[in-house]
């Protein structure tokens, strides 16, 4: 297997104190796979070979293969974004999905840990991952209900620079349509939450991290996502872009920093019926974040 191509490091030590030549691999690119953004350096065709398996069985999870539209991407800023996802759009690139199990295995954690709670108590106090149809077509499956408390949470497993920004700006307005859409699924199936959570985890850090971020159940934030959904298939329909891909330039954007973890996601082209160019500074404003220790988005 070839490495990187130049000089590699030379290290002293193994055995008989014989010098060593540390290979590098990129992640996946030794089965002459194309490279993925979050591809890292990694010392050992082992690694190499390990990182591959883990996206490998990522893809296979439910969530990785969901095509159609859930109530986690209603509230997308970008209507290009929604519209690729509403028709089916074949993804044009993959990103690292470290971030997404680790989010996945703190979940299955948490809904373990309340159903313990509920046997504790001899009764379902908590309603956990419950499956909720805010209408025809659109479905999700929400994470926690205290039906004592009338409050709906959603953990959001995220990074140290995720929560600053979260605690001092607030949550992104996706995060909190996502939330009162939940609502409104509670509300179809007989219940009347009273109020909206996202618990905001560190995924790197400790408990005394946790940030919490409530807000009265309001129903019009849910409607309001929801016809401009509806506003969107209406144009998409009226385009036909799948017929007119040249159209697809009439699907406005909203650009930043964002663009980089867009699945459809394509700088540097400008063939809008394989991909979005998104926006030109939004690899150098990630590089930036990441430089300082931040990053880009949860």
């Amino acid at each position: 297997m070839r490495g990187v191509r130049g000089a590699y490091p030379r290290r002293r030590g193994g055995v008989g104190g014989q010098a060593q030549t540390a290979r590098c691999y990129r992640a996946g690119n030794h089965m002459g796979l194309p490279r993925m953004r979050g591809d890292a350096v990694v010392t050992d065709p082992l690694t190499a070979q390990l990182a591959q398996l883990i996206r490998a069985g990522d893809q296979l999870r439910p969530r990785s293969r969901q095509k159609k539209i859930g109530p986690s991407s209603v509230g997308a800023p970008c209507d290009r974004r929604l519209a690729y996802q509403w028709i089916g759009h074949p993804h044009a690139n993959s990103s690292d999905p470290l971030a997404a199990i680790i989010g996945t295995g703190f979940h299955q954690w948490a809904a373990d840990a309340f159903a313990r709670l509920n046997g504790v108590l001899g009764r379902e106090r908590y309603l956990i991952e419950e499956q909720v149809t805010i209408r025809p077509g659109l479905s999700g499956t929400l994470d926690l209900y205290d039906q004592d408390a009338r409050r709906l949470i959603d953990w959001k497993c995220v990074g140290a620079n995720t929560i600053k920004t979260t605690k001092r700006d607030g949550p992104r307005p996706q995060y909190v349509i996502q939330s009162h859409l939940y609502g409104m699924g509670l509300e179809a199936a007989g219940h009347t939450p009273s109020e909206v959570a996202l618990a905001f985890v560190p995924r790197g850090g400790f408990l005394s991290g946790l940030h919490v971020w409530t807000a009265p159940y309001d129903r019009a934030v849910a409607e309001q996502a929801l016809t401009r959904l509806d506003d969107l298939a209406l144009k998409l329909t009226a385009l036909d872009v799948e017929t007119h891909p040249q159209r697809w330039v009439d699907i406005p954007i909203s650009p930043g920093h964002e663009c980089v973890f867009c699945p459809w996601y394509t700088p540097n082209r400008t063939d809008l019926s394989v991909g979005c160019p998104g926006d030109v500074l939004a690899d150098a404003t990630s590089r930036v974040q990441t430089k300082l220790g931040g990053e880009a988005i949860a």
